[in-house]
């Protein structure tokens, strides 16, 4: 087949004018085309006057060969990429020992299918529960300011994503289409078809927890083994070589392959990492608030009159800022249509993060807006300080709110003035379980609090009304992604330092969001598969 790239209609275009596109591109009759199937579609909205589809498609015609030839200098027509999925390895029949993963998330479930489709039966340990039991303990702190340390928006089937908007797009390199691999699993557990198409393809959390089930179902129908509320207390090494994990009951699973996907925000497990000796190192991070608009402003902003329109859905966006002070601020993990959500997942302190369901309906717009933290200007030399910087602002924000994980929120205008806020605008605080006004310059570094500062306006100017008085945030924001990274040789993927210790996806320091935590977690598994293969 061919793939035809680049090809532009307008916004309303009947299927009819699609094929008469791709017959006059090519120069081919109507009898010359066989088939064609959408492989890629996403809109171009910086005219808001023409928007218009960019379409990458996958063509069968009679004239394959001739055309190739024909249009051998034309960069947007050329054979189509065999991006099917092929094992690397296959589990012998005598293999005695089982590979252990840890944890849950996108990572840990994609090592875990990955490893039993080849057949080598992994046990998987989840420190949380089954995602609908989870779930339940999630909505019981946004409904009633309960919070289960061990089940929670961070921990417990599914990961950190299965509350969140579900956006399956990244902007890794992956020449070997891993990327197309978890998307098909995802097809084949539920999701809708077109996230093998759209260029920013999402879910929402309801249809995420019933995938993610549907998932540990092959898992399980494939040999593998899946143990909830399993908390791993240590990793178990001799000589520089992982033996197994000891578990919070004091049992013992011995391996030595083992898949670390613990997700970045298991603090306690950093540190009895750091205590073991496996080598880790800070890496840059984000902290900062959620912002909320009104989404009929952003969807004017972005789409003007073809605002609403069901075809391009709620409108998005992206910003970056460099600031004077150094710093830069840019938003992160955009919800449209979604709501800020109670993340933490300790007592005693207030994280937020932004969610969505797959109709995007609700009547704000969030995302965070965060400042860069970079760990050699601001803690050189300390693996684990990121963590506690994280610990310092959560515990702040909750006796900011009011000391019951209420968040403490503040009008965009009030913040820019350096006023506290006293009573709401026309924007309600989506935040669960609630929101206490007053002023957040004391909840973040000084340096963030400046570059915020700088940062809000100039991004008015790329959306209007960004700076809007009424619009509302809420702090904070701390785990945009993991501050340490557990260092892994490039070849063998093992630590660098351990050998048989994977370690693996955003927890890792090696991912950040669904689909490129998934794609590490394919890679990982490929890597473990092959060791033990040749060393069985």
């Amino acid at each position: 087949m061919l793939r035809l790239s680049n090809l532009k209609l307008p916004l309303e275009h009947s299927e009819q004018e699609l094929r008469a596109e791709i017959l006059q591109r090519l120069a081919i009759k109507d009898a010359e085309l066989l088939s064609y199937r959408v492989y890629k579609r996403s809109y171009d909205a910086r005219q808001k006057r023409n928007i218009f589809f960019i379409y990458s498609l996958d063509v069968d015609t009679r004239l394959n060969k001739q055309l190739l030839e024909r249009f051998i200098d034309d960069t947007q027509i050329k054979q189509r990429p065999d991006d099917s999925y092929q094992f690397v390895a296959k589990a012998p029949e005598n293999l005695t020992e089982r590979p252990i993963v840890v944890g849950l998330g996108p990572c840990g479930l994609f090592s875990g299918l990955l490893l039993a489709q080849m057949g080598f039966k992994p046990i998987i340990l989840e420190r949380g529960k089954e995602v609908r039991k989870r779930s339940v303990d999630t909505f019981a702190l946004w409904r009633k300011r309960e919070l289960n340390e061990e089940s929670n928006v961070q921990f417990g089937e599914g990961g950190a994503g299965t509350f969140s908007d579900g956006k399956l797009y990244t902007q890794i390199k992956d020449p070997k289409h891993h990327g197309r691999k978890v998307l098909n699993e995802f097809v084949a557990a539920g999701a809708p078809e077109e996230v093998l198409y759209l260029s920013k393809p999402h879910i929402g959390t309801f249809r995420l927890v019933s995938m993610v089930e549907k998932m540990r179902e092959t898992i399980e129908s494939l040999g593998g083994e899946i143990r909830f509320e399993q908390r791993v207390d240590e990793v178990l090494i001799e000589a520089g070589q992982t033996q197994g994990v000891k578990l919070r009951d004091g049992s013992v699973l011995k391996s030595k392959h083992i898949v670390f996907a613990i997700g970045h925000s298991a603090r306690d497990t950093y540190q009895m990492l750091f205590d073991k000796g496996v080598y880790m190192e800070a890496k840059p991070f984000s902290i900062g608030f959620r912002i909320e608009h009104p989404q009929s402003l952003i969807d004017e902003c972005r789409f003007g009159d073809y605002a609403g329109n069901e075809l391009l859905g709620a409108a998005d966006y992206k910003l970056v800022h460099h600031c004077k002070n150094g710093r830069s601020v840019y938003s992160f993990c955009m919800c449209p249509g979604g709501t800020v959500v109670a993340a933490t997942s300790e007592k005693g302190k207030v994280v937020t993060n932004g969610m969505s369901q797959y109709s995007r309906n609700e009547r704000n717009a969030n995302s965070a807006i965060v400042v860069g933290v970079d760990p050699e200007k601001d803690y050189p030399n300390d693996p684990l300080a990121g963590l506690e910087l994280q610990n310092k602002l959560e515990e702040s924000a909750f006796v900011l709110g009011g000391s019951d994980y209420s968040a403490p929120a503040q009008l965009v205008s009030d913040f820019l003035k350096g006023q506290p806020s006293a009573e709401l605008g026309c924007v309600e605080p989506s935040y669960k379980p609630g929101i206490k006004l007053g002023d957040l310059s004391e909840s973040l570094p000084e340096y963030a609090i400046a570059a915020l500062k700088e940062a809000i306006p100039a991004f008015d100017k790329k959306i209007r009304g960004f700076a809007m008085q009424d619009a509302l945030l809420t702090a904070v924001e701390t785990r945009t992604s993991s501050p340490v990274r557990l260092k892994r040789a490039n070849d063998s993927l093992e630590s660098i330092n351990t050998a048989g210790f994977y370690p693996a996806g955003e927890g890792a320091g090696y991912a950040g969001g669904i689909l490129s935590a998934a794609v590490d977690g394919i890679k990982i598994a490929e890597a473990l598969a092959l060791d033990m293969v040749a060393n069985k």
